[in-house]
């Protein structure tokens, strides 16, 4: 059997909802059939790069996208080093327009983009250059991708237009998670001693890049009038970036240091969420359709997230509670606390068999994947 070769487009491989996704593909997907090699942004050592490395797959990095002439010179270079390759598959939303452009210059047959986040809202307050930057990455989109994905309407609409359903190349995929790692008996009692964390207190737990979209500027105030309510209660916060710093900051300022725990990029949250955390919160200001929110309900776990988010990411309806973002940090910290009980009304068995049943069970994902990459090459 040929294997074909499939070049993933990231900016790079660290612990994030695009990232990790791809890691499930990478994981669950048949090796004989496709090799996936990894083209990033960065020579940082990122937090996958081992794990993808003993896949046997490549991560090469490809520099300067700020920089597109610079930028194309460097790929086709690296093509000639590495390729040829069956299929381009790009996840950097816009500039995939370009790299779409650069695959065809070299001859890649099959050229995916890929939309993971519905950026409308930003998208709407753009400047003129900006404008005119998102116009020509669209066009790009539309004349060089022979398909394109999306993991959710709004996302899909983005980035392909609001009619995007009237052009067949574009679909939905919507993410698949693991739920193996899900199929536990929790111990909270060791795990929350960990962090210092008492078993017989409320723990609100949120999984989330520090990047502006994720809000936690708003999260922290939403924080701060939940333990004005309930003084015992706890937040864990894992994930990393740039924002981190000035989060740990405003928490020192506001003497909450004690209850509002910095984390850091984990790769055990499965069991952080079942063993620790009892609500789950999500104040984004855009998502394409969020991986840890579909993480938290299979861990059982009440969730409280943005109206900005995706309908489709509600599986568990009866621990799902939608929020405006107009609303303010005081409401909020009343939804958290009044909603804090549904996870009694549902088992973590129940929510796990829930996710099992609906599409983001990441075998339906994994095949819908690879079938798509057999037809677009058998029909090339």
């Amino acid at each position: 059997m040929i294997v074909k070769k499939i070049l993933h487009v990231v900016g790079c491989m660290d612990r994030g909802g695009i990232e990790t996704w791809l890691m499930h593909i990478l994981r669950n997907s048949d090796r004989q059939r496709f090799q996936m090699d990894f083209l990033v942004e960065t020579t940082k050592q990122s937090a996958y790069d081992d794990e993808i490395l003993a896949f046997g797959s490549k991560i090469i990095p490809c520099l300067h996208p700020s920089k597109p002439l610079l930028y194309a010179s460097n790929f086709k270079q690296l093509y000639r080093q590495y390729g040829p390759y069956d299929i381009v598959h790009s996840h950097i939303h816009n500039y995939s327009g370009y790299v779409l452009r650069l695959a065809e210059q070299v001859g890649v047959p099959i050229r995916i983009a890929h939309s993971h986040n519905d950026t409308s809202a930003i998208d709407a307050k753009a400047g003129l250059i900006r404008r005119l930057y998102l116009g020509l990455t669209k066009y790009s989109i539309k004349k060089y991708a022979t398909a394109g994905l999306a993991c959710s309407s709004a996302a899909a609409a983005a980035l392909y237009g609001s009619d995007w359903k009237k052009d067949s190349r574009w679909q939905l995929l919507y993410y698949g998670i693991d739920l193996c790692v899900f199929n536990f008996e929790s111990t909270p009692t060791t795990i929350r001693s960990q962090f210092g964390i008492p078993t017989d207190t409320l723990v609100i737990g949120h999984v989330g890049r520090f990047d502006p979209q994720k809000n936690h500027d708003f999260l922290i105030d939403i924080a701060v009038e939940v333990i004005k309510r309930q003084p015992k209660a706890y937040f864990l916060l894992i994930g990393d970036g740039f924002l981190r710093s000035t989060m740990e900051k405003k928490v020192q300022q506001l003497g909450l240091s004690q209850q509002i725990i910095f984390a850091g990029l984990r790769s055990d949250v499965p069991r952080l969420m079942k063993n620790v955390m009892d609500v789950f919160l999500l104040p984004s200001l855009h998502e394409g359709l969020p991986l840890v929110l579909l993480e938290a309900q299979a861990a059982g776990l009440t969730c409280v997230f943005s109206d900005t988010i995706t309908e489709e990411a509600n599986i568990v309806k009866i621990l799902m509670q939608k929020v405006s973002l107009s609303q303010s940090a005081d409401w909020w910290a009343e939804i958290i606390l009044s909603t804090s009980h549904a996870k009694a009304q549902i088992t973590s068995k129940e929510s796990l068999d829930l996710v099992k049943q609906s599409p983001f069970n990441i075998y339906t994902s994994v095949q819908k994947l690879q079938n798509l990459y057999t037809k677009s090459l058998s029909n090339h």
